[in-house]
């Protein structure tokens, strides 16, 4: 066995897992993000000093977890030692810790009651066939963009407690008790950000009375009654009002799916992240119109009183005279329409000579068209993996407005649930070409957007930093058209989405979409 040692970015575990970002570190074991060079995917990857007295146990309980076969805990891929490591690989899922978006508000009580029971039904599942959790807490649940739900730590938790504190008596009946009592503190903690006990995972202990524990709706104002009783019927000792207590995860999740409906009232729910980005919280300004408003009606007549007198008998004479000349008028007038004719031809001839200059320095290139685009990819620097759709983004450029290109589904706020400041697509237009126009084709309404353009001769961009914002549009409907004053050189596009539409019959669910996008200019 080699000694144990220090792991960097950029160490390849059993010649195949290439470390590449550390997540976190807890009791003792570190979880890194890694790239499998077999399978060409990214795993997580948790290891454990093969030093450590606990390293055969997190290594057997791993290996227990793999029987549970339900999806949403994420399954074991491989166990091996290496470089002084116990080592457990993982599926990996671009996904949230529970514990930091709690840390930063509440759910509300339908995604509170939806969450818990999806944990409840997967732990039911690996109870059924005697494998149990034992440290359920908010940081072993993950929470896709999705909304789908992942668990971690299935047995593994458990072995991880520290030395003096790990269960010692094989008592199923306990165990499962554990788990039951965990899902009631979890449900309690996404109604109201505090853990029922002490101080964990980022939350602070749950307020009491008298040693007894307050009741979610004692908390915080607006959790619903049916979703309140349930955490009682788990954590009440004994519950209020003589309700039956909930003593098994199957029990738990069928009551959970018949709660969350009846709220008092909408949840006023803050974004998840303290989101500081300028492009994000910015507030166009309002253009204000100057000097008073048109006018409603037509002018009135003005009044006789001040209408023009009569001509007088000698101004009418004068018109006489004037009409008597006409005939010498008649060639004056002949003679200034041949010098503006000869002035009119005059300023085309120059006006053609001036374009056709301008042709030779454009290369004949002075009509307006369509510019071709080479290649389109998904643009999102903040996602986990660097990735949103990849599969569908190609349907922006191909002329069909029925297809696009969709953003996965964020909950409760419109600014991509708060877990980032935007997504979108980057159009490479394979050279650099003078852009003058972009028009961006959307589905749904209320969709906040911006179009960036890279400098000329930069290599393909992988974040905003150092691209410049050619224009913004907020609460968009179908269309946006961002027009230059003067054509850009670029060669690289981004159409950037920081506000996304409702999704139409999901409450607290909003997903963009772009159709198509349309790009004008020079070549």
């Amino acid at each position: 066995m080699s000694e144990p040692r220090t792991m960097a970015s950029g160490d390849v575990l059993a010649h195949r897992y290439e470390l590449q970002d550390r997540v976190s570190e807890r009791l003792g074991s570190a979880t890194w993000r890694a790239h499998d060079r077999i399978l060409s995917r990214n795993v997580g990857v948790e290891m454990l000093s093969s030093e450590d007295p606990r390293a055969e146990q997190f290594h057997a309980a791993a290996r227990r977890s793999t029987v549970v076969t339900d999806p949403r805990f994420l399954r074991v891929l491989d166990l091996f030692e290496d470089h002084g490591q116990h080592v457990v690989v993982r599926e990996w899922a671009r996904a949230f810790p529970l514990d930091e978006l709690l840390a930063q508000s509440s759910l509300p009580n339908h995604r509170a009651a939806a969450v818990v029971a999806e944990v409840a039904e997967a732990l039911a599942h690996a109870h059924e066939l005697g494998i149990y959790h034992r440290r359920l807490s908010p940081h072993h649940v993950l929470l896709k963009q999705s909304g789908a739900v992942r668990v971690v730590g299935l047995g593994v938790a458990s072995a991880l407690a520290p030395v003096g504190h790990a269960d010692t008596v094989e008592d199923l009946q306990a165990y499962e008790r554990l788990d039951v009592e965990g899902l009631g503190k979890l449900l309690y903690a996404c109604l109201v950000s505090r853990w029922p006990g002490a101080h964990i995972d980022q939350l602070r202990a749950a307020p009491t009375i008298h040693g007894r524990l307050l009741r979610p709706r004692q908390v915080r104002a607006g959790v619903s009654r049916d979703v309140d009783a349930v955490c009682d019927r788990v954590l009440g000792n004994p519950p209020h009002h003589h309700r039956t207590p909930l003593r098994s995860a199957a029990d738990i999740a069928h009551a959970l799916r018949l709660s969350g409906k009846d709220d008092d009232g909408p949840d006023e729910q803050p974004s998840l992240l303290n989101i500081s980005s300028p492009d994000l919280l910015r507030s166009d300004p309002v253009v204000e119109p100057q000097g008073p408003p048109p006018g409603l009606e037509p002018p009135r007549r003005r009044p006789k009183a001040y209408e023009p007198a009569p001509p007088t008998s000698f101004e009418r004479g004068k018109e006489r005279a004037a009409l008597a000349t006409k005939g010498d008028r008649g060639l004056i007038l002949l003679g200034v329409a041949v010098v503006l004719l000869l002035a009119s031809i005059l300023g085309l001839l120059v006006q053609r000579a001036t374009r056709d200059s301008d042709d030779t320095t454009r290369g004949g290139a002075e009509v307006e068209r369509t510019i071709t685009v080479q290649s389109v990819l998904d643009f999102d620097p903040a996602g986990e993996d660097g990735e949103e759709n990849p599969d569908e983004v190609g349907a922006v450029v191909d002329g069909q407005t029925s297809t696009g290109w969709r953003t996965t589904t964020y909950f409760r706020s419109p600014r991509l649930g708060g877990l980032k400041p935007g997504v979108g697509v980057l159009l490479d237009l394979g050279a650099a070409r003078e852009l003058s126009q972009v028009t961006v084709r959307l589905a749904g309404s209320g969709t906040d957007l911006s179009v960036y353009t890279a400098r000329p001769g930069v290599d393909r961009p992988t974040s905003l930093s150092g691209l410049v914002r050619r224009g913004s549009a907020r609460d968009v409907g179908s269309d946006a058209t961002f027009a230059m004053s003067d054509p850009v050189l670029t060669r690289y596009v981004v159409v950037w989405l920081t506000r996304l539409p409702a999704v139409p019959g999901e409450d607290g669910s909003f997903r963009g979409e772009i159709r198509e996008v349309g790009l004008r200019g020079y070549s």
